[in-house]
């Protein structure tokens, strides 16, 4: 290699390099085709996130209809403030394909049953997509009721939505 090839491999470098931190420098290192962010590198997809509402003073009736983020009853539960973590709490929800009365048992504990003395929670699941090119739609589907009795799930849905079954 010449001395002349080198000192223009360098340059092509040093262009490279100056393009690259003129890019990421004013976005604090995040540049899109890098994203780390689901916002960023899954934009468009759908998705599901859990909650909790409490519905203690709603009658059963009214906790299994299916509403959209406009019109959801009860009030949202803070989580963190009964020591479960956000995350924590939204993935053991969202990734649960079995809901054995194990897992939501395990679901109950998590907050301490004595918790449930006075309060009547409603895990649901918000599901959301795009709805044409400016619109998202978020429905809120119920899915576990958290009792001082116990657990129940919303006798609407289809098992096969909760309930994987092994093909044989």
């Amino acid at each position: 290699m010449t001395e002349n090839e080198s000192k223009r491999g360098m340059k092509v470098i040093g262009v490279m390099l100056l393009v690259f931190a003129i890019l990421v420098a004013p976005h604090e290192g995040e540049f899109w085709p890098f994203s780390i962010y689901p916002m960023f590198s899954q934009a468009g997809n759908p998705w599901t996130r859990a909650m909790i509402l409490d519905v203690s003073d709603y009658d059963s009736s009214e906790i299994w209809e299916q509403r959209t983020v406009d019109d959801f009853i009860g009030e949202p539960v803070a989580v963190r403030a009964y020591g479960v973590d956000e995350i924590d709490f939204a993935n053991f929800v969202s990734k649960t394909e079995n809901w054995t009365l194990e897992r939501r048992e395990a679901l109950r504990t998590m907050f301490g049953v004595h918790v449930f003395e006075d309060n009547r929670w409603l895990v649901v699941k918000a599901e959301g997509h795009l709805a044409g090119k400016d619109s998202v739609v978020v429905d809120i589907i119920p899915w576990v009721l958290l009792t001082n009795e116990g657990t129940e799930l919303n006798p609407n849905i289809n098992p096969s939505e909760y309930m994987e079954v092994d093909e044989p």
